[in-house]
């Protein structure tokens, strides 16, 4: 699904795994009972072209791990009276190839043709385990 439109792409600071992410979002969701969302300063241009089957690829120490499909954007106003653009987010993570990433500030978007391949739902308890570029490898060579 994340690869039909266009996508973005974005740090997840802070998680150390995409299971960092998952417990992260568990949280927030038990304690507010609402849709995971990613709050960002910019609001996307490309808005219609990202609703229409895009998803927000995560960059976790390095490595562009998994992905969660766009299902809305919200206006949301700062405690500085800021106004800022929710990115909401399917519940669902789903891991995706291993593809190495630099650092970058924000997001940016990310074509299909360029977005990693998703990863069967059996994939992640193995993959869990192994360090991120040790997985990249593996996966540029097709052996996971």
């Amino acid at each position: 699904m994340g690869r039909q439109g266009l996508n973005l792409i974005k740090l997840c600071v802070g998680a150390e795994s995409v299971e960092d992410l998952a417990e992260w979002q568990a949280a927030r969701i038990a304690e507010t009972g609402s849709t995971p969302a990613h709050v960002t300063r910019m609001w996307p241009r490309k808005a219609d072209e990202l609703l229409a089957g895009g998803s927000l690829y995560w960059v976790i120490k390095g490595f562009v791990l998994c992905r969660q499909r766009l299902v809305g954007l919200e206006p949301r106003e700062g405690a500085d009276g800021v106004r800022r653009c929710a990115l909401m987010l399917d519940r669902e993570i789903v891991r995706t190839a291993a593809a190495p990433r630099r650092p970058f500030q924000g997001w940016r978007y990310l074509r299909a043709a360029d977005a990693p391949r998703d990863l069967g739902a059996e994939a992640g308890a193995a993959r869990s385990e192994l360090p991120p570029a040790l997985l990249a490898g593996l996966d540029a060579v097709g052996v996971l």
